[in-house]
């Protein structure tokens, strides 16, 4: 096992310990670090639910998620015996004005034993409406009032609009001061998300054409084949805007746009992202229908299995107006990108599972070559696939072999996998890592989260205001309805489709 790295003694309470977070990502997160040997020496974790249960059950449960998502497949009963030996569960109740004194009690049983004050951290793997008890409850007990040493790590959907934000973040920021806040996006914690700032700061090459003399466009997809399973209740109030883009291609977009920092300082990082979200051009009622186009599948095949409509999915409204395509042109009014549009998609039930960032290039100002040799001209572009298969495609022209002058396309390819053997870890992993260490830098700020829903509100607002007429508007499979190829269409673009792509 790798030499542990050298971090101070800390306790993880995560609230919700009962749900899906916790089984399916959180805990196996953690099991992995351990296996890797990233976790402190003295380390705990509490979990807190309302179900009463032993500890011995919870570990038992815990057990099947982490054989299960843990990427490193069957457990090892050795090591399992010895990350079960960190675990241990409260029964608390959020809504009753006496909870916190189980949890209290086991903090306390910790540390004693341990003969110290550890670090604490406090996740809220929970819904919304009851973080504000939970943190409520961490005030009134006074078991997170170490500025420096106790962290309280909190989950999306970050409000549901602009007035919720501010008001979360007001209600937190009564209690807890903001460098003990992490505003988790698991998308951040993505090895190719991060790398786009390695990829654009970390190479001389990139950075002198990365702007609106050399880029024409740059498109962002984040594309899903499934539905919405058993989110259906969720989903049917959130919508693709609040679910996908109010965070993560925000996020994305203002990682491949942001100016250089002059450190990897958490704060200098995010002040770098503000001014990109402060920089985009704000979006007029009356432009509204131009620049955002929002769709909601029906029933069709994907992988050549037929799949039901949205509103024919559990838990969702026979006439539900929520959109779960969202498609977006966004402008950025600074002096790096200005007249450079960001094209933004995210959708269910699309072709293929993939989330990838294009950059493509303008044509060059003069064309030398004879018309018959550029039939299958394309300009360049660089695509940063984040998911499936990480990596980074180049595209160039290159002479064909042949005796004829005639230019093709060929693809500089860099892949994660073939790359570097280590397999990469989850973006919990980093993320909860992040969090130990006390790393804020991937971790969204109060301002970036208000300035993100600055936004997108003008078009909830429109959407909430005029429900469509003709939902379900694209069948399941395809890539979205006509309306977005139209956004596109209207300034000379087009989307490149990753699955299959266009090779022309």
């Amino acid at each position: 096992m790798p030499k542990r790295s050298v971090l101070a003694p800390t306790i993880m309470v995560i609230f919700g310990a009962g749900g899906d977070l916790a089984w399916r990502k959180l805990i196996p997160a953690l099991y992995n670090l351990l296996l890797d040997g990233h976790l402190p020496e003295q380390f705990a974790i509490i979990g807190v639910a309302r179900k009463n249960v032993e500890s011995a059950g919870f570990r038992a449960k815990i057990r099947i998620g982490v054989d299960q998502f843990s990427r490193r497949g069957v457990i090892d009963e050795s090591l399992w015996d010895r990350f079960a030996e960190t675990i241990s569960y409260v029964s608390e109740d959020l809504a009753d004005p006496g909870s916190g004194i189980a949890l209290n009690a086991r903090l306390a049983e910790i540390e004693g034993m341990w003969g110290l004050r550890a670090n604490r951290i406090y996740y809220l793997a929970i819904p919304p409406t009851t973080m504000e008890p939970a943190a409520a409850m961490l005030q009134r007990l006074g078991v997170c009032r170490d500025c420096s040493r106790d962290r309280l790590v909190v989950e999306k959907p970050f409000g549901r609009d602009l007035p919720s934000a501010q008001m979360l973040n007001r209600f937190l920021g009564n209690m807890f001061v903001e460098s003990q806040i992490y505003r988790i996006d698991h998308y951040l914690g993505k090895e190719t998300v991060q790398n786009i700032l390695a990829f654009r700061f970390a190479n001389s090459l990139y950075e002198p054409i990365w702007n609106r003399r050399y880029i024409d466009h740059v498109q962002i997809t984040v594309a899903e084949t499934v539905g919405v399973e058993e989110r259906g209740d969720y989903y049917d109030h959130a919508g693709a805007l609040r679910d996908m883009v109010q965070n993560h291609l925000l996020q994305i977009l203002c990682l491949v746009a942001m100016e250089p920092p002059i450190s990897f300082d958490a704060d200098e990082i995010r002040n770098k992202k503000v001014d990109v979200l402060r920089a985009l051009r704000p979006i007029k009622s009356e432009e509204i229908h131009r620049v955002a186009v929002r769709g909601q599948y029906r029933k069709g095949t994907i992988h050549g299995s037929p799949v039901p409509g949205y509103r024919e999915e559990a838990s969702v409204s026979a006439e539900s107006a929520t959109e779960t395509y969202a498609a977006f042109t966004f402008h950025i009014d600074n002096w790096r990108w200005q007249g450079v549009p960001f094209y933004l998609r995210t959708g269910k039930r699309l072709p293929s599972k993939v989330s990838e960032v294009t950059i493509i290039f303008r044509s060059p100002p003069h064309q030398l070559f004879p018309s018959a040799a550029v039939e299958s001209w394309q300009p360049n572009r660089i695509v940063i696939r984040i998911q499936p298969e990480e990596g980074i495609d180049t595209r160039i022209q290159v002479k064909q072999p042949g005796t004829r002058l005639l230019l093709g396309a060929a693809d500089m390819q860099f892949r994660y996998s073939e790359a570097f053997k280590a397999p990469a870890p989850e973006a919990y992993e980093t993320l909860l890592l992040d969090v130990i260490r006390g790393d804020a830098t991937l971790f969204m700020r109060a301002d970036q989260v208000e300035c993100a829903w600055q936004v997108v509100t003008p078009i909830l607002d429109a959407w909430e205001a005029v429900p469509p007429a003709d939902f379900p508007d694209y069948p399941a499979g395809s890539w979205g309805p006509e309306a977005a190829d139209l956004m596109l269409a209207r300034e000379g673009h087009s989307w490149l489709h990753p699955a299959g792509r266009e090779e022309a």
